[in-house]
């Protein structure tokens, strides 16, 4: 059953320290977004909407053909932490329109995940599909991610990193904050190894899915989907999947339009005579 909002987050929204709404998809026990909520709480009052469980993987999908759940899991000052049956851009939605009706988050923190969001691996990621709904209400928003699906990861080196991202964002001016979306993966590496980072553009090439085929006790057949990304341009310096190979932290700014300009032009020319 939905819970109101605590009186500490009616009162976050006249304090003077910012607010800080956090999400995953990875759900709201993994030991990711603890990590984060605690390192989010360094910096403001901390909101927390996150999945009752996994849905990684699963984009920008909403739910609408069922209800959602949203349940308070623990308050305390400064920090309250909500468990939603929805897809993690459903606990955008849900924690901006209901939650937080009266005071835009100043910043979304998504993540940190349990694996990599490199690479075209960002149009498929729950994780970025929570930030890139939040930079569409116009507020700043970063995913994190550790290049480790363990569960038990060791997220000192992206925290670290993570640290330093966000105190950097939130002293932008606001022109520069408004709608920006930041792609941010993490090696998995020592934090003494870790180079620094490189601000990059997404790196070019595809998934190529490898399905195990079982038949289970009834003798019906099913499938697990695994694969591997095949990587288009494996010596381009300037992508993430480069940085990440080569120790650096790899930051993407990315954006929802995903119009094709360079064809616009060819495009007008081939179908005007038919207009």
């Amino acid at each position: 059953m939905f819970r109101e909002p605590s009186e500490h987050i009616l009162s976050m929204r006249t304090t003077d320290r910012p607010l800080i709404f956090v999400t995953n998809d990875d759900g709201v026990q993994a030991a990711g977004i603890a990590a984060l909520m605690r390192l989010a709480s360094e910096f403001g009052d901390v909101v927390v909407v996150a999945p009752n469980e996994s849905y990684s993987g699963m984009s920008h999908s909403i739910t609408m053909q069922r209800p959602l759940f949203v349940s308070c899991v623990s308050s305390e000052p400064g920090l309250d932490v909500y468990s939603c049956t929805g897809t993690p851009v459903d606990c955008v939605k849900i924690g901006f329109d209901e939650i937080l009706p009266d005071r835009a988050p100043d910043l979304v923190l998504s993540g940190i995940n349990h694996g990599s969001n490199a690479n075209v691996s960002v149009i498929y990621s729950g994780t970025m599909g929570a930030a890139t709904e939040a930079a569409m209400y116009g507020i700043p928003s970063i995913g994190f991610s550790l290049t480790d699906h363990s569960p038990a990861a060791d997220f000192t080196a992206a925290v670290h990193y993570a640290r330093g991202i966000i105190e950097h964002v939130l002293t932008l001016p606001a022109e520069q904050r408004t709608g920006l979306c930041l792609n941010v993966n993490i090696p998995d590496i020592p934090l003494s190894e870790i180079k620094g980072i490189k601000v990059c553009r997404q790196t070019l090439g595809c998934w190529r899915e490898e399905f195990v085929h079982r038949t289970d006790p009834q003798n019906r057949d099913y499938y697990w989907m695994s694969g591997r990304f095949y990587n288009a341009e494996p010596q381009a310096e300037d992508s993430d999947e480069w940085a990440l190979r080569h120790g650096y932290v790899a930051i993407v700014p990315v954006q929802t339009d995903l119009t094709d300009y360079r064809r616009i032009d060819p495009l007008r020319k081939l179908f005007n005579p038919l207009s």
